[in-house]
């Protein structure tokens, strides 16, 4: 399990039609403020503020091709040549992180060959390296190369 100490919160929020916001500095974006979209922004801060990942290195929420099904990934850290480098899933922090969810991004990896794979719910946090085509569980994430 990978400990991650968030940095405190510095979000532009807002409430519209009864709903709340957030933007989404990534996506320079208002987004509809989801308990998953709030793991999603925490996380994002980690690698930014504390683990120095670049934000022009982080692509959010695109579209994956799993034979005929479109999905989304959540996150993808790019390496400096612009490679998949770390791919994470993020869930609300009520969902249980299990096999489910592995397979999940285990599928999306077939299509984006990412070397990190990464599982979190905000509260807890898996991650796998890949190395000699198998995936060794990890306790920590590495800073930016």
């Amino acid at each position: 399990m990978i400990t991650v100490n968030y940095p405190k919160p510095d979000f532009r929020i807002e409430e519209k039609e009864g709903k709340k916001n957030i933007f989404d500095n990534i996506r320079k974006n208002w987004v509809l403020l989801t308990p998953e979209e709030w793991v999603r922004q925490n996380f994002i801060q980690f690698l930014i503020q504390e683990k120095k990942y670049p934000a022009a290195q982080i692509s959010l929420e695109k579209v994956v091709q799993l034979g005929e099904l479109k999905k989304r990934f959540d996150v993808l850290v790019y390496n400096k040549k612009y490679q998949p480098w770390m791919l994470i899933e993020c869930k609300a922090s009520e969902i249980k992180l299990d096999e489910k969810v592995l397979q999940q991004i285990l599928r999306y990896h077939i299509s984006i060959p990412a070397t990190y794979l990464v599982i979190t719910n905000g509260q807890t946090t898996y991650g796998w390296k890949k190395r000699d085509n198998k995936f060794i569980e990890i306790n920590e994430l590495d800073e930016w190369e």
